[in-house]
């Protein structure tokens, strides 16, 4: 969804009105006021965590003597919002696609190897029942087995690069698509098209898209999702790179949902693009 992957949807200071706005206006602008001796302006929650020093950490095994430094992700106060954890693998693998240098071949591929990491997170948080089964030496084992059916919906166009991850390791999953877009004037998200499976409502699902600034398209999807019989606490939201107001601000309206990222980043700069980000994740898979 060419540039509004990766940007946000703070308006544009002046007076904050919350009169006869809709929460996805709100949920759109997340401004906090701040009172001076003269007038009332507002301030993006994001700015100043851009200016902030982005948190770092030394990588590696415990029995290493020298371990590297590394930019790692930011910490969101919500227990709904898992982040996976911030090994040098995983570090290395955004260094590479985060780098404007990469060429799409080597960006496409390490960004399927994030996904494939993300979607096997996702999976670790679907229910299991006990299953005992027997080897082929005679012995039992007392295992799990996975509980009820699952899907993926894409949220078109960027989250259909994440189709394939699932796909790997769920065989013959069924995928739906959402199509949104919004008015970069308006800040306001639209739903154009959208294609889900006809049991959607009695399966788990994971919802793909990989870059979340402040989640207007994600939280459309979510209610598109809610309005087709799916309960709030049976979706999962994959995204690789968040901003911390994006993540807080969905976290905190979808309390029953569990959002699973690779990394919280800084936040968003004043053309509101996610920072450090990675520029446009869509045009960077398909087409650069």
């Amino acid at each position: 969804m060419s540039r509004t992957e990766e940007r946000g949807e703070i308006g544009a200071p002046g007076r904050l009105n919350t009169e006869n706005r809709t929460s996805d206006e709100l949920l759109c602008t997340s401004l906090s006021t701040t009172r001076s001796k003269n007038n009332i302006f507002v301030k993006a929650e994001g700015r100043d965590m851009v200016n902030a020093k982005a948190p770092e950490h030394s990588l590696g095994p415990d029995y290493r003597p020298e371990k590297p430094m590394a930019t790692v992700s930011t910490k969101v106060p919500h227990d709904n919002v898992h982040i996976l954890p911030q090994t040098p693998q995983l570090i290395a693998l955004l260094t590479m696609i985060r780098d404007r240098n990469t060429a799409r071949a080597d960006f496409i591929f390490y960004s399927n190897r994030i996904i494939r990491l993300l979607v096997e997170e996702g999976l670790n948080h679907l229910p299991v029942v006990e299953q005992t089964i027997t080897t082929p030496v005679g012995r039992s084992y007392a295992g799990v087995k996975f509980q009820g059916k699952i899907c993926g919906v894409s949220i078109m166009r960027a989250g259909e690069a994440m189709e394939q991850g699932l796909r790997d390791c769920c065989r013959s999953v069924k995928i739906g698509k959402i199509l949104i877009q919004r008015n970069d004037d308006t800040c306001k998200p639209k739903l154009f098209y959208d294609k889900l499976p006809e049991d959607i409502a009695e399966r788990w699902v994971l919802l793909l898209d990989p870059m979340f600034a402040t989640g207007g398209s994600a939280t459309m999807a979510v209610d598109v999702l809610k309005s087709r019989g799916v309960p709030e606490d049976r979706i999962l939201f994959l995204n690789l790179i968040a901003s911390p107001e994006g993540a807080s601000n969905f976290a905190q309206r979808f309390p029953k949902l569990r959002v699973v990222t690779a990394f919280v980043d800084q936040g968003l700069d004043e053309k509101n693009y996610i920072v450090p980000g990675l520029g446009d994740f869509g045009d960077r898979f398909y087409t650069l």
